[in-house]
């Protein structure tokens, strides 16, 4: 990560889909679907659990928070990427790169949180049922939710000033679709080495840690669902938690395969996939998987348009 080429940065080049010229309109197609798709969805869901008194619950309540990560986290990156595609042209300044950097992991380091908080809502409400109002309260759901927020603009204040640090080497071509830390490192000449102990540590606390969390939660859900003698009554107690397992394997595999492997294994093609499928497929798909198969938001959808 070395080189003699060090100059002070104004403006990086995304390269984006250059090397796929032949496909610039259908990616545009596409992403302007998925990302009409994210905003529909997911503004929906938000109303929905807003104006229906009967989907105030804590449940209902992570899941609009849920579904405004899902709204903001994309609207960082993908209009950018639109934009690119229109043009042909990857240009975005330091200091819009570095925003970019600050929100994309302010909003992807709050999902951790929330995904194992919305574990543990479930983990409660199927093993501890009697209890379940006085410990998911309303006092402690804001206190969770905040907490969520929290440590996801905290991880992210720490990576955006240690990477806004760095030395680059011209040129500063980023083979990427958007800003982020792992392609900046590739344009280091100054050291990085604290930068990528702070990735790894926060990976494993706000990953592993909140991943392990969801592990134990589904542990004990599967165990108290074995012991339900009526087959209908696991059949819809595990419902219940078949949708959040689905949200959790695809957020998880793909910011895995981005974060979790050696700077020195890091491939551009298999990072650009998984940020594309993280950044704008999984936003888009969280309506329909978590909400949709719901028959509560059915039943709230109905009403909403009258029918």
């Amino acid at each position: 990560m070395g080189g003699n080429n060090i100059t002070v940065a104004e403006e990086f080049i995304l390269l984006g889909f250059s090397h796929l010229p032949h496909l610039r309109f259908i990616l545009l197609c596409m992403f302007l679907f998925l990302y009409a798709c994210t905003l529909l969805g997911n503004s929906l869901i938000t109303l929905l659990i807003i104006k229906d008194p009967r989907l105030h619950t804590p449940m209902y309540f992570f899941l609009a928070n849920l579904s405004i990560l899902d709204l903001l986290s994309p609207s960082v990156t993908v209009p950018k990427m639109i934009q690119d595609l229109v043009s042909g042209k990857g240009v975005i300044s330091v200091h819009g790169c570095f925003v970019q950097i600050f929100f994309l992991i302010t909003f992807a380091g709050s999902e951790c949180p929330l995904l194992s908080v919305m574990a543990f809502d479930r983990y409660v409400a199927i093993c501890k049922p009697l209890h379940y109002r006085i410990i998911m309260s309303n006092k402690m759901c804001s206190w969770l939710t905040g907490g969520v927020w929290i440590l996801g603009s905290f991880y992210s204040l720490l990576h955006t000033l240690l990477t806004k640090n760095i030395q680059f080497c011209g040129p500063f071509s980023i083979n990427h679709v958007f800003c982020d830390v792992l392609p900046l490192f590739q344009l280091a000449c100054s050291n990085i080495t604290l930068n990528l102990v702070l990735l790894y540590q926060s990976a494993f606390f706000n990953g592993m840690c909140n991943f392990y969390i969801i592990l134990s939660s589904y542990s004990s859900i599967i165990t108290a669902i074995a012991r339900i003698t009526s087959k209908d009554g696991r059949r819809k107690t595990f419902s219940t938690c078949a949708s959040h397992l689905m949200v959790v394997s695809v957020f998880y595999g793909t910011v895995m395969a981005t974060y979790f492997s050696p700077i020195s294994s890091y491939l551009e093609s298999r990072d650009r996939t998984a940020a594309v499928i993280y950044t704008s497929v999984t936003p888009a798909l969280n309506p329909i998987i978590y909400s949709f198969r719901n028959n509560d938001v059915k039943k709230a959808l109905k009403k909403l348009f009258g029918k």
